[in-house]
């Protein structure tokens, strides 16, 4: 998974916690395959990793792009 795959960016921080995890599902859900998106954390997001392999199994990709201790950027990207 490349950079340049990315197409949407995401501050989960700007989001009300009761949307984030069913916007960030549906904006990875209106990816094509082989197009990412970036989400920009100010913990670190490893719950949300946990519901991708449980709703997404064998559909995504998982990269850390900064790993804190203030901010996380992860790339997730559609298979």
């Amino acid at each position: 998974m490349s950079n340049e795959n990315i197409k949407v960016k995401i501050y989960a921080p700007e989001i009300e916690p009761k949307f984030r995890h069913p916007r960030i599902f549906e904006t990875f859900d209106g990816l094509d395959s082989g197009e990412a998106m970036e989400l920009t954390n100010d913990h670190d997001p490893r719950p949300l990793r946990y519901q991708f392999m449980m709703e997404r199994d064998g559909k995504f990709e998982w990269k850390y792009l900064e790993e804190g201790p203030e901010i996380w950027r992860v790339a997730i990207g559609k298979k």
